[in-house]
Protein backbone atom coordinates (compact mmCIF):
# COMPACT_ATOMS: atom_id res chain seq x y z
CA UNK A 1 0.00 0.00 0.00
CA UNK A 2 1.40 3.50 -1.30
CA UNK A 3 1.66 6.21 1.20
CA UNK A 4 -1.03 8.46 1.26
CA UNK A 5 1.15 11.09 0.57
CA UNK A 6 2.32 9.49 -2.81
CA UNK A 7 -1.06 8.17 -3.59
CA UNK A 8 -4.06 10.20 -2.84
CA UNK A 9 -7.59 7.96 -3.04
CA UNK A 10 -10.52 10.44 -1.99
CA UNK A 11 -12.82 7.51 -0.06
CA UNK A 12 -16.45 8.24 1.39
CA UNK A 13 -16.92 6.96 4.41
CA UNK A 14 -20.91 6.60 5.07
CA UNK A 15 -22.40 6.16 8.90
CA UNK A 16 -25.14 5.12 9.23
CA UNK A 17 -27.27 6.47 12.31
CA UNK A 18 -30.80 6.14 13.45
CA UNK A 19 -32.79 6.84 16.82
CA UNK A 20 -30.86 5.70 19.91
CA UNK A 21 -27.44 5.36 18.21
CA UNK A 22 -24.77 4.50 20.13
CA UNK A 23 -23.24 8.06 20.05
CA UNK A 24 -19.67 6.07 20.78
CA UNK A 25 -20.47 3.88 17.59
CA UNK A 26 -20.44 7.30 15.48
CA UNK A 27 -18.06 9.59 17.15
CA UNK A 28 -15.20 6.97 17.36
CA UNK A 29 -14.91 5.46 14.02
CA UNK A 30 -15.14 9.34 12.70
CA UNK A 31 -12.50 10.73 14.63
CA UNK A 32 -10.15 8.19 13.64
CA UNK A 33 -10.87 8.78 10.16
CA UNK A 34 -10.76 12.35 10.99
CA UNK A 35 -7.48 12.13 12.25
CA UNK A 36 -5.99 9.95 9.40
CA UNK A 37 -7.28 12.90 7.45
CA UNK A 38 -4.76 15.48 9.76
CA UNK A 39 -2.32 12.72 8.97
CA UNK A 40 -2.31 12.69 4.97
CA UNK A 41 -5.55 10.58 4.32
CA UNK A 42 -7.98 11.61 2.28
CA UNK A 43 -11.72 10.15 4.04
CA UNK A 44 -14.70 12.33 2.91
CA UNK A 45 -17.61 10.91 6.20
CA UNK A 46 -20.53 11.59 5.61
CA UNK A 47 -23.92 10.58 8.11
CA UNK A 48 -27.19 9.39 6.74
CA UNK A 49 -30.45 7.77 8.31
CA UNK A 50 -33.20 5.93 6.81
CA UNK A 51 -35.05 8.82 5.92
CA UNK A 52 -32.81 11.91 5.87
CA UNK A 53 -34.25 13.27 8.90
CA UNK A 54 -31.76 13.92 11.71
CA UNK A 55 -31.39 11.78 14.81
CA UNK A 56 -31.61 11.64 18.68
CA UNK A 57 -28.53 9.44 19.98
CA UNK A 58 -28.46 6.94 22.61
CA UNK A 59 -27.56 10.05 25.19
CA UNK A 60 -29.99 12.16 23.76
CA UNK A 61 -27.77 14.49 21.56
CA UNK A 62 -28.75 15.56 18.23
CA UNK A 63 -27.13 14.43 15.43
CA UNK A 64 -27.66 15.96 11.92
CA UNK A 65 -27.52 13.96 9.04
CA UNK A 66 -26.51 14.33 5.31
CA UNK A 67 -29.39 12.59 3.84
CA UNK A 68 -30.77 9.72 3.48
CA UNK A 69 -29.81 6.23 2.72
CA UNK A 70 -31.73 6.02 -1.08
CA UNK A 71 -30.10 9.35 -1.60
CA UNK A 72 -26.75 8.51 -0.45
CA UNK A 73 -24.09 8.63 -2.93
CA UNK A 74 -22.03 5.74 -3.89
CA UNK A 75 -19.27 4.73 -0.85
CA UNK A 76 -15.82 3.35 -0.19
CA UNK A 77 -16.94 1.88 3.01
CA UNK A 78 -20.44 2.10 5.04
CA UNK A 79 -20.05 1.56 8.43
CA UNK A 80 -23.43 0.91 10.87
CA UNK A 81 -24.14 2.15 14.38
CA UNK A 82 -25.40 -0.06 16.92
CA UNK A 83 -28.18 0.74 19.86
CA UNK A 84 -29.21 -0.45 23.10
CA UNK A 85 -32.46 -1.52 21.69
CA UNK A 86 -31.06 -4.52 20.42
CA UNK A 87 -31.12 -7.45 20.78
CA UNK A 88 -33.95 -6.92 22.90
CA UNK A 89 -36.28 -5.64 19.96
CA UNK A 90 -36.76 -7.11 16.21
CA UNK A 91 -34.47 -4.70 13.94
CA UNK A 92 -37.02 -2.46 11.80
CA UNK A 93 -38.18 -3.18 8.67
CA UNK A 94 -36.91 0.41 7.32
CA UNK A 95 -33.39 0.06 9.40
CA UNK A 96 -32.24 -3.40 7.92
CA UNK A 97 -33.55 -1.97 4.36
CA UNK A 98 -31.56 0.96 4.75
CA UNK A 99 -28.74 -1.40 5.31
CA UNK A 100 -30.11 -3.30 2.23
CA UNK A 101 -29.68 -0.29 0.16
CA UNK A 102 -26.37 1.04 0.93
CA UNK A 103 -25.19 -2.54 0.35
CA UNK A 104 -25.40 -2.59 -3.08
CA UNK A 105 -23.23 0.84 -3.34
CA UNK A 106 -20.13 0.61 -1.14
CA UNK A 107 -16.97 -1.45 -1.80
CA UNK A 108 -17.04 -2.39 1.95
CA UNK A 109 -19.66 -3.19 4.98
CA UNK A 110 -19.33 -2.56 8.50
CA UNK A 111 -21.24 -2.87 11.73
CA UNK A 112 -20.32 -1.51 15.65
CA UNK A 113 -21.23 -3.21 18.09
CA UNK A 114 -24.61 -4.59 18.19
CA UNK A 115 -25.10 -2.93 14.50
CA UNK A 116 -24.74 -6.48 13.46
CA UNK A 117 -28.06 -7.72 14.58
CA UNK A 118 -29.36 -4.66 11.73
CA UNK A 119 -27.18 -6.68 9.48
CA UNK A 120 -27.57 -10.12 10.26
CA UNK A 121 -31.44 -8.95 10.28
CA UNK A 122 -30.77 -7.38 6.11
CA UNK A 123 -29.70 -10.53 5.24
CA UNK A 124 -25.68 -9.51 5.08
CA UNK A 125 -24.51 -12.11 7.56
CA UNK A 126 -26.16 -15.23 5.65
CA UNK A 127 -23.30 -17.78 5.89
CA UNK A 128 -20.60 -15.42 7.11
CA UNK A 129 -18.43 -15.06 10.48
CA UNK A 130 -19.18 -11.93 12.42
CA UNK A 131 -19.16 -10.87 16.07
CA UNK A 132 -20.80 -8.11 18.40
CA UNK A 133 -20.58 -7.24 22.01
CA UNK A 134 -19.86 -10.18 24.43
CA UNK A 135 -23.51 -9.65 26.45
CA UNK A 136 -25.37 -10.35 23.17
CA UNK A 137 -23.31 -12.37 21.39
CA UNK A 138 -25.24 -15.78 22.22
CA UNK A 139 -28.31 -13.25 21.08
CA UNK A 140 -26.80 -12.79 17.71
CA UNK A 141 -26.28 -17.02 16.88
CA UNK A 142 -29.57 -18.16 18.17
CA UNK A 143 -31.61 -15.33 16.23
CA UNK A 144 -29.70 -15.85 13.04
CA UNK A 145 -28.25 -19.40 13.06
CA UNK A 146 -26.73 -18.76 9.32
CA UNK A 147 -24.32 -16.99 11.14
CA UNK A 148 -21.11 -18.09 12.58
CA UNK A 149 -20.55 -16.09 15.34
CA UNK A 150 -17.37 -15.40 16.98
CA UNK A 151 -18.22 -15.19 20.99
CA UNK A 152 -14.55 -13.73 21.80
CA UNK A 153 -13.27 -11.38 18.41
CA UNK A 154 -12.64 -8.05 18.90
CA UNK A 155 -13.37 -7.55 15.41
CA UNK A 156 -14.13 -10.07 12.46
CA UNK A 157 -13.77 -9.63 8.20
CA UNK A 158 -15.39 -11.84 6.21
CA UNK A 159 -14.63 -11.07 2.41
CA UNK A 160 -15.76 -7.28 2.54
CA UNK A 161 -17.89 -7.59 5.28
CA UNK A 162 -16.81 -6.46 9.06
CA UNK A 163 -18.38 -6.61 12.25
CA UNK A 164 -16.94 -5.24 15.69
CA UNK A 165 -17.32 -5.88 19.58
CA UNK A 166 -18.68 -3.53 21.88
CA UNK A 167 -18.56 0.43 21.45
CA UNK A 168 -14.95 1.11 21.39
CA UNK A 169 -14.39 -1.62 19.36
CA UNK A 170 -15.08 0.55 16.55
CA UNK A 171 -12.32 2.27 17.24
CA UNK A 172 -10.25 -1.26 16.66
CA UNK A 173 -12.29 -1.58 13.67
CA UNK A 174 -11.57 1.90 12.25
CA UNK A 175 -8.02 1.49 12.68
CA UNK A 176 -7.81 -1.35 10.82
CA UNK A 177 -9.89 0.21 8.03
CA UNK A 178 -6.88 3.08 7.88
CA UNK A 179 -4.23 0.68 8.08
CA UNK A 180 -5.80 -1.59 5.29
CA UNK A 181 -6.19 1.71 2.83
CA UNK A 182 -2.89 3.67 3.94
CA UNK A 183 -0.75 0.94 5.56
CA UNK A 184 0.78 0.46 9.74
CA UNK A 185 2.34 3.43 9.60
CA UNK A 186 -0.21 5.60 9.22
CA UNK A 187 -2.61 3.67 11.47
CA UNK A 188 0.25 3.32 13.83
CA UNK A 189 0.27 7.27 13.99
CA UNK A 190 -3.53 7.81 14.45
CA UNK A 191 -3.44 5.37 17.62
CA UNK A 192 -0.67 7.26 18.87
CA UNK A 193 -2.49 10.76 18.29
CA UNK A 194 -5.86 8.95 19.65
CA UNK A 195 -3.86 7.35 22.53
CA UNK A 196 -5.44 3.88 21.83
CA UNK A 197 -4.13 0.44 21.25
CA UNK A 198 -3.23 -0.25 17.21
CA UNK A 199 -4.08 -3.90 18.25
CA UNK A 200 -5.18 -4.68 21.84
CA UNK A 201 -4.14 -7.90 23.52
CA UNK A 202 -6.48 -10.69 23.61
CA UNK A 203 -10.06 -10.76 22.85
CA UNK A 204 -13.12 -9.25 24.42
CA UNK A 205 -13.61 -11.90 26.97
CA UNK A 206 -11.15 -9.92 29.14
CA UNK A 207 -13.85 -7.51 29.54
CA UNK A 208 -16.74 -9.70 30.28
CA UNK A 209 -18.10 -9.31 33.77
CA UNK A 210 -17.21 -12.86 35.66
CA UNK A 211 -19.94 -14.73 37.63
CA UNK A 212 -22.29 -12.86 35.48
CA UNK A 213 -23.94 -15.90 33.37
CA UNK A 214 -26.86 -17.57 33.80
CA UNK A 215 -26.85 -19.87 36.38
CA UNK A 216 -27.14 -23.63 35.57
CA UNK A 217 -30.86 -25.05 34.92
CA UNK A 218 -30.64 -28.49 37.17
CA UNK A 219 -30.55 -27.75 40.99
CA UNK A 220 -28.25 -30.02 41.22
CA UNK A 221 -25.61 -28.05 39.35
CA UNK A 222 -26.70 -25.18 41.24
CA UNK A 223 -25.74 -26.53 44.61
CA UNK A 224 -22.24 -27.59 42.80
CA UNK A 225 -21.90 -23.57 42.20
CA UNK A 226 -23.01 -22.22 45.42
CA UNK A 227 -20.39 -24.96 46.73
CA UNK A 228 -17.81 -23.83 44.84
CA UNK A 229 -17.72 -20.16 45.16
CA UNK A 230 -18.68 -20.64 48.90
CA UNK A 231 -15.01 -22.45 49.68
CA UNK A 232 -12.94 -22.44 46.00
CA UNK A 233 -10.12 -23.27 48.25
CA UNK A 234 -11.22 -26.38 48.72
CA UNK A 235 -10.47 -29.71 46.72
CA UNK A 236 -13.88 -29.98 44.69
CA UNK A 237 -12.53 -33.28 42.89
CA UNK A 238 -14.84 -34.69 40.41
CA UNK A 239 -15.68 -37.70 42.90
CA UNK A 240 -16.23 -35.38 45.99
CA UNK A 241 -18.73 -33.46 44.02
CA UNK A 242 -20.05 -36.34 42.98
CA UNK A 243 -20.78 -37.82 46.55
CA UNK A 244 -21.81 -34.34 48.09
CA UNK A 245 -24.79 -34.91 45.23
CA UNK A 246 -24.94 -38.10 46.12
CA UNK A 247 -24.30 -39.33 42.32
CA UNK A 248 -22.35 -41.54 40.32
CA UNK A 249 -19.00 -39.70 38.73
CA UNK A 250 -21.09 -41.03 35.44
CA UNK A 251 -24.28 -39.41 36.07
CA UNK A 252 -21.99 -35.79 37.19
CA UNK A 253 -20.36 -36.16 33.97
CA UNK A 254 -23.47 -36.40 31.90
CA UNK A 255 -25.45 -33.51 33.64
CA UNK A 256 -22.29 -31.16 33.05
CA UNK A 257 -22.07 -32.16 29.33
CA UNK A 258 -25.65 -31.89 28.60
CA UNK A 259 -26.79 -28.66 30.25
CA UNK A 260 -23.10 -27.08 30.29
CA UNK A 261 -20.56 -28.55 27.64
CA UNK A 262 -18.06 -28.99 30.06
CA UNK A 263 -17.01 -31.01 32.45
CA UNK A 264 -17.04 -30.93 35.95
CA UNK A 265 -13.28 -29.67 36.24
CA UNK A 266 -12.95 -27.40 34.00
CA UNK A 267 -16.62 -25.77 35.06
CA UNK A 268 -14.73 -25.63 38.48
CA UNK A 269 -11.94 -24.26 36.81
CA UNK A 270 -14.28 -21.53 35.58
CA UNK A 271 -15.57 -20.35 38.62
CA UNK A 272 -12.21 -19.83 39.79
CA UNK A 273 -11.02 -17.94 37.10
CA UNK A 274 -13.94 -15.75 37.00
CA UNK A 275 -12.96 -15.25 41.48
CA UNK A 276 -9.13 -14.75 40.87
CA UNK A 277 -10.76 -11.78 38.25
CA UNK A 278 -13.02 -10.32 40.74
CA UNK A 279 -9.53 -10.04 43.00
CA UNK A 280 -7.49 -8.73 40.68
CA UNK A 281 -10.22 -5.75 39.74
CA UNK A 282 -10.23 -5.05 43.52
CA UNK A 283 -6.44 -4.98 44.00
CA UNK A 284 -5.03 -8.09 44.97
CA UNK A 285 -1.64 -8.99 43.58
CA UNK A 286 -1.91 -11.92 41.33
CA UNK A 287 -0.48 -14.79 43.98
CA UNK A 288 -2.90 -13.43 46.26
CA UNK A 289 -5.67 -14.22 43.73
CA UNK A 290 -4.44 -17.33 43.05
CA UNK A 291 -4.33 -18.56 46.34
CA UNK A 292 -7.68 -17.00 47.20
CA UNK A 293 -9.40 -18.85 44.28
CA UNK A 294 -8.50 -21.88 44.78
CA UNK A 295 -5.55 -22.43 42.18
CA UNK A 296 -2.79 -24.79 43.39
CA UNK A 297 0.05 -21.96 42.56
CA UNK A 298 0.77 -18.48 40.53
CA UNK A 299 1.33 -20.45 36.94
CA UNK A 300 -1.57 -22.94 37.10
CA UNK A 301 -3.26 -19.30 37.37
CA UNK A 302 -1.20 -17.93 34.74
CA UNK A 303 -2.14 -21.07 32.25
CA UNK A 304 -5.62 -20.56 32.40
CA UNK A 305 -5.54 -16.65 31.73
CA UNK A 306 -3.19 -17.25 28.36
CA UNK A 307 -5.87 -19.52 27.65
CA UNK A 308 -8.81 -17.64 28.11
CA UNK A 309 -7.81 -14.20 27.71
CA UNK A 310 -4.48 -14.45 25.83
CA UNK A 311 -3.03 -12.28 28.50
CA UNK A 312 -1.33 -12.38 32.04
CA UNK A 313 -2.45 -12.22 35.55
CA UNK A 314 -0.83 -8.53 35.57
CA UNK A 315 -1.70 -7.49 32.14
CA UNK A 316 -5.37 -8.43 32.63
CA UNK A 317 -4.93 -6.02 36.35
CA UNK A 318 -3.09 -3.21 34.42
CA UNK A 319 -6.18 -2.75 31.97
CA UNK A 320 -8.34 -3.05 34.24
CA UNK A 321 -7.68 -2.70 38.15
CA UNK A 322 -9.30 0.06 40.29
CA UNK A 323 -7.78 3.59 39.84
CA UNK A 324 -8.46 4.33 43.24
CA UNK A 325 -6.06 2.62 45.89
CA UNK A 326 -7.00 0.91 48.64
CA UNK A 327 -5.94 2.50 52.22
CA UNK A 328 -7.47 -0.68 54.21
CA UNK A 329 -5.11 -2.85 56.01
CA UNK A 330 -6.81 -6.61 55.27
CA UNK A 331 -7.11 -5.25 51.96
CA UNK A 332 -9.97 -5.35 49.32
CA UNK A 333 -13.17 -7.01 50.60
CA UNK A 334 -14.33 -9.89 48.70
CA UNK A 335 -17.42 -11.17 47.95
CA UNK A 336 -18.07 -13.82 45.13
CA UNK A 337 -21.47 -13.23 45.03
Amino acid sequence: MNHPETDPVGRTVVILVYDGAKLLDVAGPADVFGEANRLGADYRIALVSPDGADVITSVGIRVAVDGDAELAADADTVIVAGADAYPSTRVPSHLADAVRTLSVRTRRLASICTGAFILAEAGLLDGKRATTHWKVAQALASRYPQTAVDLDAIYVRDGETYTSAGVSAGIDLALALVEEDYGANLSRDVARALVVYLQRAGGQSQFSAPLQGAPPRTPALRRIVDLVVADPTARHTQAELAEHLNVSTRHLSRLFRDELSTTPTRYVESIRFDIARSLLDQGYNATEAAERAGFPSYESLRRVFSRELGISPAAYQRRFRTSQPDDSEDGPAFSPR
